[in-house]
């Protein structure tokens, strides 16, 4: 990094810097934060994939994996530290439990501002009410200056671990409405589905995109399709499900497909590159999580002007604004994931309507820009907090 450079630095600490929702928030505020003013640089603590790497717009901002070896990062605390002081960022902000641990390296170092986002929960702590995590959180909480809470449950959950109110700023996801926008004359663009047997006349389309991993429960939403196909035979004329994404689980939702005799209606598409292409493909989205924080998916699912359904956890009430917009349900609630499949896939006209509300929402509530200038706003409150001290002793 250029040491001549005035401009704040902010050194952006994740675990891995891979294909999900709270690394996506990451490049869109490196992106998108005013270049004049800030620098940037995403720390990985294990390892950063190409394809991410590629999405950073900024030609001056880095990319450094540390490549940490499995286990705490207290081993590597020493090498982080160094590299911190090598680097002399004006800002750390790590993210998610996994990489609270890097706050320690940071305060060795000097780091002025630390920062800590809590996205979601842990995939071994879904629902938050692990006491070693709240333990791990309090432990670490004297490192961390002041901390970004994705929905108003995790700021909730913050407080639950002694973090005082004033250190807590609630910023919530914001989602590009220029990229993921509605199907052009309102018709789902079937072209990515070319693959499958999907784009037959009068098919209705149901989806969901994410990491194929247990806490994404992607499992429920095939047995509530089995069930629906069950409960409505003629259904299966044209009800058809796609899941986008990759992951451990691949196998086993393979195999419950096949199980469910669901091979020639529900296709398992892989992870792939422009996610809008395949949301602007759906009639409907379903998120069927069994722990989210503020969930990417639904934003874009909403700002590509589709019908939710998801399962009411994490900060999924806050985005789906139940019945305008979507249907909430309990998570693992499989005969009401299905009954709700069935009448959205009964009343069509129903559907489209909730797909334009939720579109108008994502535009109102959770536009990227807001969620930029507020992060700006953040860091800007914090180093002039900073300065302060140093100001008055200038002025005395």
């Amino acid at each position: 990094m250029n040491g001549t450079d005035s401009r704040p630095l902010v050194a952006h600490v994740v675990y891995r810097f891979a294909v999900g929702g709270l690394e996506n928030g990451v490049v869109n505020l490196i992106n998108r934060l005013p270049g004049e003013r800030w620098r940037h640089v995403v720390i990985a603590l294990t390892e950063a994939e190409a394809s991410m790497r590629a999405r950073i717009a900024r030609s001056d901002a880095g990319c450094i994996e540390l490549r940490k070896a499995p286990g705490h990062l207290w081993r590597e605390t020493p090498r982080l530290a160094r590299l911190l002081r090598e680097l002399r960022p004006a800002i750390v902000h790590t993210r998610n439990l996994a990489a609270l641990e890097a706050q320690v390296p940071a305060a060795l170092a000097g780091v002025p501002v630390r920062v800590h986002g809590e996205h979601g929960w842990d995939v071994h702590d879904p629902d938050g009410r692990s006491r070693r995590y709240r333990l791990v959180r309090r432990l670490y909480r004297p490192f961390v200056q002041h901390y970004v809470a994705l929905s108003a449950q995790i700021a909730r959950y913050l407080a639950g671990c002694g973090v005082p109110a004033q250190r807590i700023s609630r910023i919530c996801n914001g989602v590009d409405t220029q990229r993921f926008r509605p199907a052009a004359g309102g018709a789902p663009e079937r072209g990515v589905l070319a693959a499958a047997p999907f784009a037959s006349e009068g098919a209705f389309v149901v989806g969901t995109v994410g990491r194929l991993h247990a806490v994404k429960d992607q499992a429920l939403l095939v047995r509530a399709a089995a069930r629906a196909l069950a409960l409505a035979p003629a259904a299966r004329q044209h009800l058809r499900l796609v899941i986008v994404g990759d992951g451990p689980l691949r196998g086993e939702l393979q195999a419950a497909i096949s199980a469910a005799r669901l091979a020639d209606v529900a296709w398992l598409a892989g992870e792939r590159a422009e996610t809008a292409d395949w949301l602007r493909a759906l009639d409907l989205f379903v998120l069927p999580s069994r722990a989210e924080g503020i969930s990417n998916t639904i934003l874009e699912a909403m700002a590509c002007a589709l019908p939710v359904i998801a399962t009411r956890v994490g900060g999924n009430d806050e985005l789906v604004d139940e019945p305008a917009t979507g249907t909430l349900i309990a998570a693992g609630d499989e005969a009401a994931l299905a009954s709700q499949l069935l009448q959205l896939m009964a009343d069509r006209q129903r559907a489209r309507a909730l797909g334009r509300a939720a579109r108008e929402r994502a535009e109102r509530r959770f536009s990227l820009e807001a969620m930029v200038a507020a992060y700006g706003s953040l860091y800007e409150r914090l180093l002039a907090r900073r300065d302060a001290p140093a100001a008055r002793l200038r002025q005395a």
